[in-house]
């Protein structure tokens, strides 16, 4: 385990990891790297409604299905 690490109080570690992970989302679609609509689909399987508001926010369409 990394001495480093200092868990956040009050926060899961399920949320925290959701949240890193939206980040993550965030910074890609910020990006200009082209994310297919396979990838995107990933994104929304994993994260859901959370997920769906960052792509609609950053101007991409939802991937069919």
């Amino acid at each position: 385990m990394n001495s480093n690490h200092i868990p956040r109080p009050g926060i899961s570690r399920q949320q925290r990891l959701s949240d890193e992970g939206l980040q993550r989302l965030k910074k890609q679609l910020q990006s200009s790297a082209g994310i297919s609509d396979q990838v995107l689909a990933q994104w929304i399987r994993r994260y859901g409604k959370d997920a769906e508001t960052l792509i609609l926010e950053s101007g991409r369409a939802l991937p069919p299905g």
